[in-house]
């Protein structure tokens, strides 16, 4: 028996329906990314956080009565020209504060997303930048590989092109080589299978100030970008190794518990981080096995006197890693730049990337710059 295109199309409402609803919401969440990924709710979580998104209802197609409409016929003046708008629908609209409105507004639901579907979403298209081939290659990312084709499968693993070709040689077998009545014989589904790749390894320093002028917005900020850093280099690469350090005037490697939690105060000496780090680099992660990603977050308030000695360090940890990071948090609409700011604008290398965030929804866009992809920089 064979099955029409109309009647697999029917067979399949049920799933294009769910696809629709699936990319209504990813629309949704991908409009509001910068404020989601900033949500206090989803950073101060357990990670088994449920995010609710509102999403705009979705309707049938159907034919439906307008009873608001006076002039139903369909035939023109004959003033027209090409070009003219003949009808246009009117839009839902915005009450004035303090009247009730009218007008027929649209209907939103809060759907509900996964901490894993959220992270897929944001970390889709990042990378760590200018990833290098080492001597040792310990670190595996998981991908996926189509292995086989088989006649029989669930439908998302339809592979379009082979059931196409498959028709149209049946058809062609009767002296009609061409694409119609699709039969069950005709569909091809693709077979895949979870596989582990190796690739080189990798160390990340996450460098925090928590000194006394870090306030809380400063260290919520700071804080909110490294709980999606983690999360990401752990979706996306096991084996990673991440280095915490806090910084005041005094640096120290801390866990990842106490980094994320402890608070400190005191003043800021900025320099005290990048010594820390390398001497970790130096102790423990040899830059001819291991890629190093150091990344620092402080709200610039540095000893004046010290600027001078960070450039040096920044140019020195450079010469041995991947890129250097440097995040400055200034809160509100305080945007000039600190005197380390200032001090790093004598730097000249394609390495070293900077942000300034001065609001929560800037925190995604900080995240996309740092591990976006980009042209591989030469080693020195």
């Amino acid at each position: 028996m064979s099955v029409s295109q109309h009647d697999w199309s029917l067979h399949r409402k049920g799933q294009i329906d769910q696809e629709r609803h699936k990319e209504k919401i990813r629309d949704a969440i991908k409009k509001n990314l910068g404020e989601i990924v900033s949500e206090e709710n989803i950073i101060l979580s357990d990670g088994k956080k449920v995010v609710r998104v509102p999403v705009r209802s979705l309707d049938e197609y159907r034919f439906r009565f307008d009873p608001g409409r006076q002039t139903h016929s369909g035939q023109g003046n004959g003033k027209s020209k090409v070009g003219d708008v003949v009808a246009q629908e009117p839009r839902p609209g915005k009450g004035k504060k303090g009247d009730a409105g009218k007008d027929a507004g649209y209907d939103y639901y809060e759907a509900e997303v996964s901490m894993e579907e959220l992270a897929a979403l944001i970390f889709e298209d990042l990378s760590l930048p200018n990833l290098e081939e080492k001597h040792q290659q310990e670190m595996e990312t998981e991908a996926v590989r189509f292995t086989d084709v088989r006649k029989k499968g669930p439908m998302p693993n339809l592979d379009k092109k082979r059931t196409i070709m498959e028709n149209i040689k049946r058809n062609a077998s009767k002296g009609e080589a061409r694409f119609k009545d699709i039969k069950s014989e005709d569909l091809r589904f693709k077979v895949w299978e979870p596989t582990i790749k190796f690739q080189s390894n990798a160390v990340v320093l996450a460098m925090m100030d928590v000194s006394g002028s870090m306030g809380e917005f400063e260290k919520y900020i700071a804080r909110s970008f490294y709980f999606w850093m983690v999360r990401f280099l752990r979706t996306r690469y096991n084996n990673v190794h991440i280095v915490f350090i806090s910084h005041h005037t005094e640096a120290k490697e801390v866990t990842e518990e106490e980094f994320f939690h402890k608070g400190e105060s005191g003043g800021t000496q900025v320099s005290s981080a990048y010594e820390l780090a390398l001497q970790i680099i130096q102790e423990r992660y040899n830059p001819n096995d291991w890629n190093i990603y150091p990344f620092h977050f402080s709200d610039g308030d540095n000893l004046p006197w010290d600027n001078d000695r960070c450039v040096q360090l920044v140019n020195k940890l450079m010469e041995q890693c991947n890129i250097f990071g440097y995040g400055e948090i200034r809160e509100g609409h305080y945007r000039s730049p600190s005197t380390l700011m200032s001090a790093y604008g004598k730097i000249n290398d394609k390495k070293f990337t900077a942000v300034t965030i001065s609001d929560k929804k800037e925190v995604y866009p900080a995240l996309r710059k740092f591990f976006a992809q980009r042209e591989p920089v030469p080693s020195r």
